[in-house]
């Protein structure tokens, strides 16, 4: 009896002595239960809570956490975080929300690296560039006042795409699009090579690529660089005809400079999935817009057993070799 209760006791207290992993996020409280669950579930040796489920002197022993959407002060509750792994492949707003006075965090930042999201992204690139070659946009105006009228079509190696990000998305729908016969041109900072694909890189190829587009995909993250790249100058460059997929940042584009030219006709078509305020304001110009598509943030949305597992994998691998995966560049931004 002795033995089997001093067993018991020193069960409990490895059990009491897990390290804490906080969760930390202002998604909606049912969406934060969720992934509890199946983080808890992938991680059966870890003691998962949620931030609001934790006491000041709990946060304080945390050294890591896994974010979604999460509130920049809350995370300055942590004092002794090493590392912040996020549920998502942006990062670029927790980053400027962290870095805002200028200082650097202590703790790493890991983005989601999903090849499956590389997929879902490479999926709704070629989808919404079809819809574009195949004059989907008229032939819907059309529908709406009974008009029947045929357009010319062109073969897809007749188009050139541009993908602007050539990171793990833009490579993998480059690529995707380059198999289904368009000619494609991709852009990066740094030098890059693709198979199938025309890479330019820097400041000084990026119009002269611009100039080649049809339709231009941008992929880019949102930093200081990038913050308002696509506006009436950059437009300008592009031929006249020319239309825009925005599967980025809402921040990359001037919204009154896409508007403008739509109007002017010198663009023909922008598809937008995100923006600065998000839902989008129901009062905006783009709802109503007939040469604008508007769609909710849905081009490349976290797969969850596929996100669970890559996360499960790296904290695991972490407690075993003490290996953090690759972070993110704080002065960067990506």
């Amino acid at each position: 009896m002795y033995r089997y209760g001093f067993e018991r006791i020193i069960l409990k207290r490895i059990v009491l002595t897990k390290p804490i992993i906080a969760f930390v996020s202002q998604l909606a409280k049912h969406e934060q239960v969720a992934w509890l669950q199946l983080l808890s579930a992938k991680l059966p040796n870890e003691s998962i809570k949620l931030d609001r489920e934790l006491s000041y002197e709990q946060k304080l022993q945390c050294e890591i956490a896994i974010v979604a959407n999460p509130d920049p002060e809350k995370l300055s509750q942590y004092s002794q975080l090493q590392w912040v792994q996020s549920l998502w492949a942006g990062v670029d707003v927790l980053v400027r929300q962290l870095t805002s006075n200028n200082q650097i965090p202590n703790f790493r930042l890991t983005r989601l690296v999903d090849p499956i999201l590389a997929q879902t992204m490479s999926e709704a690139v070629l989808t919404w560039v079809l819809y574009l070659h195949r004059d989907m946009p008229k032939y819907l105006q059309q529908q709406k006042v009974a008009h029947w009228q045929q357009h010319r079509y062109f073969l897809p190696q007749e188009r050139t795409v541009g993908v602007l990000g050539l990171g793990e998305l833009g490579k993998v729908s480059a690529i995707r699009l380059s198999d289904n016969g368009f000619k494609v041109l991709g852009w990066s900072q740094s030098p890059k090579t693709i198979d199938g694909v025309q890479c330019y890189s820097g400041n000084d190829e990026l119009i002269t690529m611009i100039k080649k587009c049809h339709f231009l995909v941008c992929l880019l993250p949102l930093t200081e660089t990038t913050n308002q790249l696509i506006n009436s100058d950059l437009i300008n460059q592009l031929p006249k005809g020319a239309s825009i997929i925005n599967f980025a940042r809402g921040g990359i584009i001037a919204g009154d400079d896409i508007v403008n030219s739509l109007d002017e006709g010198y663009l023909e078509h922008a598809i937008l999935d995100v923006f600065e305020q998000e839902p989008l304001d129901k009062k905006s110009l783009f709802w109503s817009h007939e040469k604008i598509t508007v769609l909710p943030h849905i081009s490349a949305s976290t797969h969850f057993e596929s996100a669970g597992n890559i996360v499960a994998n790296n904290i695991d691998s972490y407690r075993i070799n003490g290996q953090l995966p690759i972070s993110i560049d704080w002065r960067k931004g990506y």
